[in-house]
């Protein structure tokens, strides 16, 4: 799909004919960019912000439909797992917090993003780019941070109900309140599905439809004890079970995750001085995922982390900021097989400077973690920004990351090609972006460079994991937020070469192209929407000869706020049901298992519709 060309007329729309659009003027408040509340345009790093009102414009029903709208980012899914790839950097090299909280397995090193319950998250923040000087590993591609919904002073029920395609039936109730000093927000959830076949070849086991059922309980509360300090605590927990396929034609039964994805935090935030203002926080997270049906991981396994940050903000001058922080975490595992090692402590402490006298601005910034596993790792990043006029700001930025070994990379049982003696995967970014906040117009260019050192990979030769491999990814982004003859329109685009150094080639599952638009707009009571989104062509293995075609996929959606309390909503995805796939796998044939000839496609589903009402009573 030639994206180039329709790319450069996006470019060049003219922004002086478009309307003004208030939205596109508020400048909100970005907190995970410097661990610290501050102005989106200021953030030195490039990012991405989704709001509750987003969400619900946007008719969502997951966070991966929110990233797939994201300039850099890429989604993958091999039969049921989700992948994520931000700026071509692998699903394990993007950190994801929620609340504040690592919730990556420990394993596998995946968070299970299609696990959350949407109707619990109030905004996403998304940071393209490494930040590991401010949060330590695995920040190589990017960070995901998720908030959770808060409450508002008042009492305010919503109930919500939907059913479309694939047997698919959502219900959730919410209720929010409190008052000027105690705030709560209390919501559960469930989602079911019958799901699809993914595999499309009636084989073995991979017939049958990969449903989910998926249950989610929230609790956010939120208390002001004066105007100097306040307090909180947050609790998110989802359970339920998920069908995939295995891909072979002998597995006995009906492959299945049973999963809990949970976090809970508090903190406390506070005034210490003039200067000074501190945040401590408390958390736990747990993973368990118990595999049933399989024909290689038919396990338990359930990773806990349980950390605290105290992070510090000293206001030096006017111009000049400066972050001090620790961070501890410590991780368990528990597993039906015997690991090496089922434990390990990770601490950290990190500087980071920031100055900005209006003509131009710096950040200065460096962590040194120290992990009981494989010893310790520095971090620096550095940005030099130049504003021009009132509405333009260049900024240059060199930033480091790292990705930490998994307890499987390093203490998987033996026979499984653990390596204790693994380093952390290491890149360095440098990075070159424009952004321009005009009266109609908001638009954000990028281009960078990242190099990947030591990428951890299987080494045929010893026959276990090793730092074996290199990479090196070029890219291009562009956003622009816009208002067209009355329409709301926010546009995305990205061009990637991730490139294994070693071979040159591409590296895999990673599109060198993706384009994306929303258009959006009110008539009165009514409103309508429509996206579309175009990905290039992928390889499916590491030496280039198999290709998944690129694809467009076009959705429309529409409301109806019949009253002030009842809002019917309808969504359809993949109108044209095009049939495409993001991955494929190799069915084993004979004593080597792997027949390049037998790939086949994990297919995505096609048409699919949702109706939903929601129910917002005034109390």
């Amino acid at each position: 799909m030639k994206l180039s060309r329709l790319a450069l007329a996006v470019m060049l729309l003219p922004c002086s004919a478009f309307a003004e659009d208030s939205a596109v003027q508020l400048d909100p408040l970005i907190v995970t960019s410097g661990r610290n509340a501050e102005p989106r345009q200021q953030a030195t790093a490039a990012n991405t912000l989704f709001t509750l009102a987003d969400i619900e414009r946007l008719q969502a029903r997951s966070v991966p439909e929110l990233l797939a709208r994201v300039p850099g980012v890429a989604l993958g899914n091999s039969g049921g797992v989700p992948q994520l790839f931000v700026r071509g950097a692998g699903t394990a090299q993007a950190l994801v917090l929620v609340d504040g909280q690592r919730i990556a397995s420990s394993t596998s090193g995946f968070a299970r993003l299609d696990y959350l319950a949407i109707d619990n998250i109030e905004r996403i923040e998304v940071i393209r780019g490494p930040r590991s000087a401010l949060y330590g590993a695995d920040a190589i591609g990017g960070v995901i941070q998720i908030f959770t919904r808060r409450g508002e002073p008042g009492l305010h029920p919503q109930l919500r109900l939907a059913a479309g395609s694939h047997r698919t039936f959502q219900r959730s109730l919410n209720l929010s309140g409190g008052d000027q000093a105690t705030r709560f927000n209390l919501g559960a959830s469930l989602d079911e599905s019958a799901g699809f076949d993914r595999t499309h070849d009636r084989h073995g086991a991979d017939r049958d439809h990969d449903g989910l059922r998926n249950q989610a309980l929230h609790l956010k509360l939120d208390h002001r004890f004066d105007e100097r300090w306040q307090v909180g605590l947050s609790l998110n927990d989802q359970r339920g079970e998920n069908g995939y396929d295995d891909a072979y034609d002998f597995v006995p039964g009906h492959p299945q995750d049973e999963f809990r994805v949970s976090s809970y935090s508090g903190y406390l935030e506070g005034q210490v001085g003039e200067r000074w203002s501190s945040r401590l926080e408390l958390g736990r997270t747990y993973d368990r995922n118990k595999v049933t049906g399989s024909a290689f991981n038919d396990s338990r396994l359930e990773t806990t982390r349980h950390a605290a940050s105290w992070i510090n903000r000293l206001q030096l001058s006017s111009a000049q900021q400066l972050a001090l922080g620790l961070d501890w975490y410590e991780d368990r595992l528990e597993a039906d097989t015997a690991y090496q090692e089922d434990s390990r402590l990770n601490r950290a402490v990190f500087a980071q400077h920031s100055y900005d006298n209006g003509r131009f601005g710096t950040e200065l910034g460096v962590r040194h973690d120290d992990n009981q596993q494989f010893g310790s790792q520095d971090s620096w990043n550095a940005a030099f920004s130049l504003p021009v006029g009132d509405d333009q700001r260049w900024i240059l930025s060199y930033g480091e990351g790292f990705r930490a070994p998994t307890f499987t990379d390093l203490h998987a049982p033996p026979g499984w090609g653990a390596n204790p003696d693994l380093d952390p995967e290491r890149s360095k970014t440098y990075e070159l972006q424009w952004r321009g906040d005009f009266t109609a117009a908001r638009l954000e260019a990028s281009v960078y460079r990242t190099e990947i050192e030591d990428l951890i990979a299987w080494d045929s030769i010893g026959n276990r994991m090793e730092n074996v491999a290199r990479a090196r990814i070029n890219g291009f982004e562009a956003a622009l937020a816009h208002e067209l003859v009355g329409w709301q329109a926010r546009w995305a685009l990205s061009l990637v070469d991730p490139r294994d150094r070693d071979t040159g080639r591409t590296l895999t599952l990673r599109p060198r192209r993706t384009l994306s638009l929303d258009l959006d707009r009110r008539f009165g009571a009514f409103s309508a929407g429509a996206s579309w989104r175009a990905v290039s062509r992928r390889y499916a293995d590491a030496a280039n000869t198999r290709e998944l075609a690129g694809y467009g996929e076009f959705d429309l959606r529409g409301a109806w706020q019949s009253s002030s309390d009842l809002r019917w909503e309808l969504s359809v995805r993949n109108l044209l049901d095009r049939d495409y796939a993001v991955a494929s796998y190799d069915r084993p044939t004979g004593p080597n298992w792997t027949d390049p000839s037998m790939a086949h496609p994990y297919r995505e589903s096609g048409r699919t519709l949702l109706a939903a009402v929601v129910w917002t009573p005034s109390l």
